[in-house]
């Protein structure tokens, strides 16, 4: 049985702008930090991969000194995780209150998949609590229910290094030939392409200019039949011929999974230097929302 493994953050939802950066600040106001992140500061922040990651990059001797913030590396990384486990209630808080919609064409052909016999995934270096609450507002609870989540800290080396998908594949017992992954970011479809795992690209906010060579297809969204106005459909490149007709669909899915495995030359460079303990399995049956 083939797999569709989504990446979360800008894939499910374009949570990075109206969720990630508005709990971020949200936590720099409640723990008295000397710090702002506007848009143009998230979209070099958004290159780390993970949040932790993020907040840690703060902590330079001159921050630390303004802030007064403890030295000690152990105790940094203490205060890291708290501002971390704040910030993942604040956004949790956001996706539940409907804030961060799920993205065009993503329920569609979750429900197509799953149709075709394929096993539903999610791959991310986010929190997992993060993870599962935007997946269930995406596809909704019963359909979240099915899916197999890869995210969190159940890797140490997060995105680009492949880590997080060569665990998906391990659990799952597939080999890269049998998945397609859905990203949006540089940093993701290096770590999918280091795996050898073929790819389709959904641009987001934060990632429409970055660099997507290796893609088999990059696309505005996946689309819906009928789309226009905000969600207008785009194919912003087709390195593999797929020609998905006004959206992707099933077809399309089934057309990347038949690619040869992408070559290591096809990996794009990064847009920037800086996103195994046992995987997770599908969510429980009932409907309770972490965090």
């Amino acid at each position: 049985m083939p797999a569709l493994i989504f990446d979360c953050d800008g894939v499910l939802a374009d949570t990075e702008r109206d969720g990630h950066l508005v709990a971020f600040n949200q936590i720099f106001d409640e723990f008295g930090l000397p710090v702002h992140w506007t848009e143009a500061d998230y979209a070099v922040k958004v290159l780390i991969g993970g949040g932790k990651e993020r907040l840690a990059s703060l902590l330079t001797p001159e921050f630390v000194a303004e802030a007064g913030l403890p030295t000690d590396p152990g105790e940094q990384a203490a205060l890291v995780a708290r501002w971390h486990k704040r910030k993942t209630e604040i956004y949790t808080a956001l996706v539940a209150s409907g804030a961060l919609p799920g993205r065009p064409g993503i329920e569609r052909i979750v429900v197509e998949a799953a149709a075709h016999g394929y096993t539903l995934a999610v791959a991310s270096t986010s929190a997992e609590a993060s993870v599962r609450a935007v997946l269930e507002h995406a596809v909704g609870a019963e359909r979240a229910s099915t899916f197999h989540v890869f995210a969190g800290d159940i890797v140490a080396a997060k995105k680009p290094a492949p880590d997080i998908y060569l665990a998906a594949l391990e659990a799952l017992d597939l080999q890269p030939d049998e998945a397609v992954v859905v990203e949006d970011s540089n940093n993701g479809l290096r770590a999918a392409l280091a795996a050898g795992l073929n790819t389709i690209v959904t641009v987001s906010s934060f990632t429409v200019d970055e660099d997507f060579t290796g893609a088999a297809l990059v696309v505005s969204s996946l689309g819906e039949p009928g789309d226009a106005g905000d969600h207008h459909f785009t194919v912003l490149a087709d390195a593999a011929g797929i020609h998905p007709r006004g959206f992707v669909d099933i077809t399309d899915i089934d057309a990347v999974l038949a690619l040869p495995a992408p070559t290591i030359a096809s990996t794009p460079t990064p847009t920037s230097s800086p996103k195994p303990a046992p995987p997770h399995s599908p969510l429980p049956r009932t409907t309770e929302v972490p965090r």
